[in-house]
């Protein structure tokens, strides 16, 4: 895990956390413009409780880096376009306290802020933005390897589950044949059970048959016995 030397050492540290932006307001609110993005210099040196002069040394020793995480100089028409923008959003009595800089205007982003709070040393909100940054830099890495962890065991679980499916191929491969037997049995039974049937069937009309023999051999014998008897 880096720690907080490294992070104010190392240039490539700082990059790895550079989206962790919302870091800044775990540690301290951080009041924009209102445009919602940018900051002014004394707003920085407001949020870290430094001077605006910190801030300036700061950025002029490391002039490429915080211009590539967004610091801006503003000049001329630009700066004269932003200053109306920015009395524009802002309305009302806000406006006319609005400073304009005479000549030019630093402008700051979050990510600017953060690049500040991971380069400047002699402020206790920095370093507990930085604390926050590898705090959670640790949870990452914890969750991290207890996922893994949890991985590796699913994984472990899977292998088992293959083995045990390899052995089991054979027996539902001999339980499939059995089974097959029995359909033909099956079968072959249903073929029997209609053949019987209709053997049933053919002695049902045999019998009918018979009982009309019979009734009409009853009526045959019991004619002559009547009249003999008249």
């Amino acid at each position: 895990m880096p720690t907080e030397v490294a992070l104010l050492e190392s240039p490539a540290l700082r990059v790895e956390q550079m989206g962790r932006v919302e870091a800044l307001d775990k540690v301290k609110n951080l009041v924009m413009l209102p445009d919602g993005i940018h900051l002014r210099t004394e707003d920085v040196a407001r949020y870290f409780e430094v001077s605006t002069e910190v801030i300036k040394k700061l950025t002029q020793r490391h002039r490429a880096e915080v211009e590539e995480n967004g610091l801006r100089l503003l000049r001329g028409a630009e700066l004269r376009i932003f200053h109306r923008d920015m009395v524009s959003l802002w309305g009302g009595e806000q406006a006319a306290s609005y400073p304009q800089a005479p000549t030019q205007l630093t402008l700051y982003t979050r990510r600017t802020v953060l690049d500040v709070a991971m380069l400047l040393r002699d402020s206790d909100i920095a370093r507990s933005v930085r604390t926050h940054l590898l705090d959670a830099e640790e949870d990452f890495r914890a969750s991290y390897v207890s996922l893994e962890r949890r991985v590796t065991r699913i994984e472990g679980c899977l292998l088992g589950v293959g083995s045990a499916l390899q052995e089991l191929g054979p027996v539902l491969g001999r339980m499939s044949q059995r089974l097959d037997s029995l359909d033909r049995k099956l079968d072959v039974t249903h073929q029997v059970v209609g053949a019987i049937s209709l053997r049933l069937t053919d002695v049902s009309q045999d019998v009918l048959r018979l009982d009309t023999r019979m009734d009409d051999l009853y009526r045959r014998l019991r004619d002559p016995i009547r009249r003999t008897d008249g």
